[in-house]
């Protein structure tokens, strides 16, 4: 039988902090920063900053004397990062879209966007307005996943792929940007100076359910075709009982603007 509290049955608003919490989120936006090589003074923009979780690690390398702008769609989101960002005088927060970004023409050093494209309505006008912005010479650090590289460990390889292709064609906007940066970034101005994999791996079902919503994109696939619903019952019965594993790699693309 399933244990009652595997799974979460809501999708938690605190998702974007779980993920900048957990290990492998600590370890690749360590990466990101690394890769920023932000200077003291720099203006850094964070491109859909959301709660603000990378706008500290941004300002402590900028220093008294540069500016970090973050910048996202959502009031909420913004109002979580001025929480977690008061005292920091040289970080600013705007609401504005990242496709019509509000501000000038090469007045940045430094940009950055984590798991943003996958969402946006269109990623190649985001990059170009990211390169707008951007000075020649600046740097960009773009960390964005690929969900059709989820993989998850179940006997029926069919019922697992069914998953994984919901999660791709229905779930996430842009779920194979991940693939598709390196050449929209390229399109949109940027010269790639590296690429760099970061494959997550879950051992743990509950800790991966936490990021991936187990049960609740199973009922959905299930709701929506993608699998009937005793072997939608199957899954998580097994997954909830067997020894797990999944995993899903994220591309981090270091580039500079021509």
């Amino acid at each position: 039988m399933q244990p009652p509290q595997v799974f979460e049955e809501t999708r938690p608003r605190d998702y974007l902090t779980r993920i900048a919490a957990s290990g492998i989120g600590q370890a690749y936006k360590d990466l990101a920063v690394s890769e920023l090589a932000i200077l003291a003074g720099d203006v850094v923009v964070d491109l859909g900053c959301g709660p603000g979780t990378d706008l500290a690690s941004f300002a402590a390398a900028a220093g008294r004397g540069g500016r970090v702008i973050g910048l996202d769609g959502d009031r909420e989101a913004l109002r979580e990062a001025r929480d977690r960002t008061a005292g920091m005088p040289q970080v600013e927060l705007a609401e504005c879209d990242v496709h019509a970004i509000c501000l000038p023409d090469a007045s940045v050093d430094r940009v950055h966007t984590d798991r943003v494209l996958q969402h946006v309505a269109d990623p190649a006008a985001a990059l170009r307005e990211a390169r707008r912005v951007l000075r020649s010479g600046g740097r960009a650090v773009f960390a964005e996943p690929d969900w059709d590289t989820l993989i998850i460990d179940y006997p029926d390889l069919s019922i697992a792929r069914a998953y994984t292709r919901f999660v791709s064609e229905r779930v996430v906007r842009n779920a194979c940007i991940g693939r598709q940066l390196a050449g929209l970034a390229t399109g949109a101005g940027f010269e790639i100076t590296g690429v760099t994999p970061i494959t997550a791996v879950y051992l743990d079902v509950r800790e991966a359910d936490q990021i991936l919503g187990l049960k609740r994109v199973t009922q959905r696939a299930a709701a929506a075709g993608y699998l009937a619903e005793e072997p939608a019952d199957g899954f998580l019965r097994y997954l909830a009982n067997k020894p797990f594993f999944a995993s899903t790699t994220l591309f981090i693309v270091t580039a500079t603007a021509r």
